[in-house]
């Protein structure tokens, strides 16, 4: 197989086996909150959004949720802030790509290094970038759609029960999360541009450290001592 094919090759089977890996744990999580509709911090935060609902509305504490869903509003529009200037970042490095191609593949001993294969890999950080402002901005959309349902009393309208009002919440909820795997996801798209092998090390270092953060505490049985 002559070099430049056999690079090429290189850079595909370890973006497939990173996005492999990616969506075999995605999978996983799935598996387990099926079984386990609190194994993981989302599955709590679900269970606790629908409880907060739940008191909020029946017991009219106004105040407390309009701070509430305003800080929720104020991190979800960083974040989709920050998508937009990222994305400016990354069509800045594809317009001047062509001069510094060399000192990206400085490092790069087993994946493609002509110009043409670096604008493909920035291609999945373009995409990668939209899908998590897209992301953000639904979830504001949704938090301020809830900030006006959670205000009317449980018996203003069938449509706004709180278990209708923490269906929204909890939607709002998952288009948060999707925006910050989306930035996740980020970390092994970057290190691609340095080479394949870098993109396959940064993918099982991710997932190992999400396997970890997304856990959600264990609480120790009361008739257990604590660690």
């Amino acid at each position: 197989m002559p070099p430049a094919l056999s690079s090429l090759a290189a850079d595909l089977a370890g973006f497939a086996a990173s996005l492999a890996l990616w969506l075999g744990y995605q999978a996983f999580l799935r598996a387990r909150l099926k079984r386990d509709p609190a194994y993981t911090l989302a599955g709590i935060n679900v269970i606790a959004r629908s409880a907060w609902i739940e008191c909020v509305m029946r017991e009219r504490r106004d105040i407390l949720a309009v701070q509430t869903l305003r800080n929720s509003t104020m991190a979800a529009t960083f974040l989709a802030s920050t998508s937009i200037v990222l994305i400016l970042g990354v069509l800045t490095v594809a317009a001047q790509s062509a001069g510094s191609g060399a000192v990206w593949h400085a490092l790069n001993a087993f994946g493609a290094t002509a110009p043409e294969v670096l604008l493909i890999k920035l291609m999945p950080l373009l995409l990668d970038l939209f899908a998590a402002f897209f992301a953000f901005s639904m979830s504001i959309r949704l938090f301020n759609h809830v900030g006006y349902m959670v205000a009317l009393p449980a018996d203003a309208h069938p449509a706004f029960t709180p278990r209708h009002v923490a269906a929204h919440l909890n939607r709002a909820g998952r288009y948060y999360s999707l925006g910050m795997r989306a930035y996740y996801l980020l970390v092994p798209l970057v290190f691609w541009l340095f080479g394949p092998h870098f993109m396959l090390a940064a993918s099982v270092v991710l997932i190992a450290a999400l396997h970890h953060l997304d856990r959600a505490p264990s609480v120790p049985h009361p008739s257990r001592p604590g660690p």
